[in-house]
């Protein structure tokens, strides 16, 4: 299962739109609500769909 669909279907209720924007040279940046919630280009490693999931809840728990 792909980043978005678990994202999607775990936080229907939550997650109004999802837009996802190609990146080059090995982007892969995650923001919330314009709040930068996971840099590639910061870690150097690719993140954790668990992680992701979480983070983006956290965001969403805080903003609403």
């Amino acid at each position: 299962m792909s980043l978005s669909s678990l994202l999607l279907n775990e936080l229907k209720r939550g997650i109004t739109s999802l837009e996802m924007i190609p990146g080059t040279g090995g982007a892969f940046e995650l923001t919330v609500d314009d709040e930068l919630v996971y840099s590639k280009l910061e870690t150097g490693e690719f993140p954790d769909e668990g992680a992701m999931l979480r983070a983006v809840q956290g965001v969403l728990d805080q903003n609403s």
